[in-house]
């Protein structure tokens, strides 16, 4: 039996290379246990066939983000157990690669309300994590709302400018029709049951609320389940 190694030394074995050159060859998901990627270098192998990917290059892996379609109501490890490579959305045209450290310190930004599916950000960058925690209330979101009932011109005008919620006048936001059962919400800082309690006010009956934008990041037509990298040093909000 062959005695079992660390991977970044059976990696040097194999490759001559470095042992830093081994660690970041392994940490950037370049390296292969039986051909599954395994980005630790202390993971021990054994009589195991261990492989260097084409293309693998020595660059430091840094932090990601992405945007991921979300059913309503999941909590952050029912939503982190969609992130695998078979539902990477397949026309996410960046050139990311999932890694296991992604899944650790990646947070929500602002997450979705209660009964709300569609675009969730998540992110490890600390910057990005910040200015959703602190600008989050003044970042435009985007909802499509199905409702069940009929809204004459009036009471459209109602939920543009003139309706009130918690006993406050909320301020105004762009609501209008996208067919004869969808509505559309541009809105800042949305707060639990707001959709559906001004709806309501003027007579609709909401049946689902699904988010397809935060700032100027759209979801665009990525199906429920999946998910795609974001380039977070592009202006979000």
């Amino acid at each position: 039996m062959t005695e079992s190694v660390r991977l970044s030394k059976r990696l040097i074995q194999q490759i001559d290379c470095s042992r830093r050159e081994a660690e970041l060859y392994i940490e950037g998901g370049w390296v292969t246990v039986d051909g599954e990627v395994v980005d630790q270098p202390q993971f021990l192998v054994g009589e195991q066939t261990v492989a260097l990917l084409p293309g693998a290059n020595t660059t430091a892996a840094g932090p990601i983000s992405l945007i991921m379609n979300v059913a309503a109501d999941l909590n952050k490890a029912q939503t982190l157990a969609f992130l695998t490579p078979e539902n990477r959305w397949r026309d996410d045209q960046s050139a990311g690669r999932l890694l296991k450290r992604h899944f650790f310190e990646i947070k929500p930004c602002l997450p979705l309300l209660p009964g709300v599916s569609g675009m969730q950000i998540l992110s490890q960058h600390w910057g990005l994590q910040r200015k959703f925690a602190d600008d989050g209330e003044r970042i435009e979101q985007e909802l499509m709302v199905d409702v069940e009932g009929t809204l004459p011109a009036e009471k459209l005008a109602l939920l543009n400018s003139g309706l009130s919620f918690l006993g406050k006048k909320l301020p105004p936001c762009k609501v209008s029709w996208q067919s004869e059962t969808r509505l559309r919400f541009a809105l800042k800082n949305p707060l639990p049951g707001q959709i559906q309690s001004v709806c309501e006010q003027v007579g609709l009956k909401v049946l689902a609320i699904k988010r397809i934008r935060i700032g100027t990041t759209s979801m665009g037509k990525m199906p429920l389940g999946q998910w795609r990298f974001l380039d977070a040093s592009k202006n979000i909000g």
